[in-house]
């Protein structure tokens, strides 16, 4: 059984990668759910959602999120009555909203409702999230941010949500703290903790490691059962020659004092892999990770293309070319 910590588009493409190279029957994720947000009386999940839409061939290319060939009919109508609309829901993505929350106050719990949206679109990986509890990520403003034409002006020092730094304000502001509100009283979801224990190998994806890996390791139990299977863990580092491919995750780094580089993600993950992947364009850096106290595989990581994302996958489950 290979588990992935998960978390937005980088975990989607290692997992899709994973998913031509090992028997979807024996994939597994635990999923972030701290991106998670209520809105318009929905339950909206982005990192399940992006990661089920990934693998079932279904998501928007351009965008690396949504559905692709999606149409905004309901956005449109939000926008004629004045409502919120900066968080973008297309037609039918709602309908994967629609389904969730009218499942959850039926009394069924996301993990189940999580896995009958995967089983609706033919995949039979095992995606689990971290949590059923509320686990919500919070960043704090370090500069003033001016009003914009769908956001109002915040000054330094206010804490928002995850998606109103993110989605609303572009990511574009500088941030002084992420914390992850509710992680101290919620509980690993029903089969985490075993799934991470039962494990042949454990790989923690190219994702955010401050906003997508970090609040999954953040509900208790969870970071204490990755570091006790740490020489069978294996990271993929989301930073390639000292930059982010897709999102802020090397300005967080920098922001919140941690070196955005390969070598600042081996001192994030050191104690919780006994592995890290790098780029070839860090090779030359291969030595100073190896410093930090983990074994460096140097391999292309740019994962592209389906058949780049399957060479990584082999790479990371111990295959070579």
């Amino acid at each position: 059984m290979i588990l992935t910590l998960a978390g937005g588009v980088g975990a989607a493409r290692m997992l899709a990668g994973l998913m031509q190279v090992v028997p979807h029957d024996r994939l597994s994720a635990v999923v972030n759910v701290g991106d998670d947000l209520e809105l318009h009386g929905l339950r909206i999940c982005p990192d399940l959602d992006t990661i089920t839409y990934t693998l079932a061939g279904a998501i928007n290319p351009e965008t690396g999120w949504g559905l692709v060939d999606e149409t905004w009919q309901a956005r449109t109508m939000l926008e004629q009555y004045g409502g919120i609309s900066w968080f973008g829901l297309g037609d039918r993505d709602l309908g994967t909203h629609l389904y969730r929350t009218q499942r959850l106050r039926e009394g069924a719990d996301l993990t189940t409702v999580t896995a009958e949206i995967a089983r609706a679109w033919g995949l039979s990986i095992r995606l689990l999230p971290v949590t059923e509890d509320a686990l919500r990520t919070r960043v704090t403003l370090a500069a003033d941010d001016p009003a914009g034409p769908d956001s109002p002006g915040l000054s330094a020092g206010t804490e928002i949500s995850f998606q109103e730094y993110f989605v609303q304000r572009h990511h574009s502001v500088p941030v002084s703290a992420v914390r992850f509100a509710g992680a101290e009283e919620a509980r690993p979801a029903a089969g985490v903790l075993e799934a991470i224990d039962a494990a042949t190998t454990v790989v923690i994806a190219p994702s955010n490691p401050l906003v997508s890996i970090a609040p999954v390791l953040a509900v208790p139990g969870v970071r204490d059962a990755v570091i006790a299977r740490r020489e069978e863990t294996i990271a993929v580092s989301p930073i390639i020659a000292g930059t982010a491919l897709k999102g802020p995750a090397d300005r967080l780094l920098r922001e919140l004092g941690h070196e955005p580089s390969v070598v600042g993600i081996a001192r994030l993950h050191r104690d919780l892999a006994a592995t890290l992947v790098i780029d070839e364009a860090d090779a030359d850096s291969a030595a100073a990770v190896e410093a930090e106290g983990m074994r460096c595989v140097v391999a292309p990581t740019i994962m592209s293309t389906p058949e780049r994302a399957a060479a990584l996958a082999r790479v990371v489950i111990g295959e070579r070319p």
